[in-house]
């Protein structure tokens, strides 16, 4: 157990279909308008980097992204509802800013909701600046909302800024 927070490690493992179940639980918990199941086999399918974040035996969130062109896009990013609010955000996406710098990535791309205001605060605290904005991308409540695209630009961060207390799975 880690004492600091009364919870188990952190795992931050490779997801399976085997996972999509409790993928979909978190996805439709967290989102008004989720990911369907498709895009996340889909997902799986084609080889993108799908991460999730275990707590002892319990599956909490997920990261999705691809790599192409020394880019990396994080298509997903998610902690249930329930878990939010205790750095599991930050844990991940700093896992995933690693697993970006270890495909040789020079840069993290993302969009997010400009009503997201968690998101986009988690974003800004690890250095991601705003590149742009797609116009009505996200279906909402009322049409559509405009995406926010934000930029990490990983070779002008110093090697002591890319870390993770986390464990991997050694598997």
């Amino acid at each position: 157990m880690n004492t600091e927070t009364d919870m188990p490690y952190p795992l931050v493992r490779c997801l399976t279909a085997a996972d999509l179940n409790r993928v979909m639980d978190i996805e439709q918990s967290a989102y008004p308008f989720p990911w369907t199941r498709g895009i996340f086999a889909d997902c799986l399918r084609v080889g993108y980097d799908c991460r999730g974040l275990q707590l002892g035996s319990l599956l909490v969130g997920y990261a999705v992204q691809t790599q192409f062109a020394a880019e990396c896009h994080l298509l997903n990013l998610c902690i249930e509802p329930a878990w939010q609010r205790r750095r599991l955000g930050s844990l991940l996406l700093e896992q995933t800013i690693l697993q970006a710098r270890s495909g040789n990535c020079s840069s993290v791309f993302l969009e997010v909701r400009p009503s997201n205001r968690a998101g986009m605060a988690l974003y800004r605290k690890r250095g991601f600046y705003v590149v742009g904005e797609r116009s009505d991308y996200y279906r909402a409540r009322q049409g559509r909302e405009s995406a926010i695209i934000m930029r990490l630009d990983l070779d002008e961060l110093p090697a002591e800024r890319l870390h993770a207390v986390v464990r991997h799975d050694p598997f």
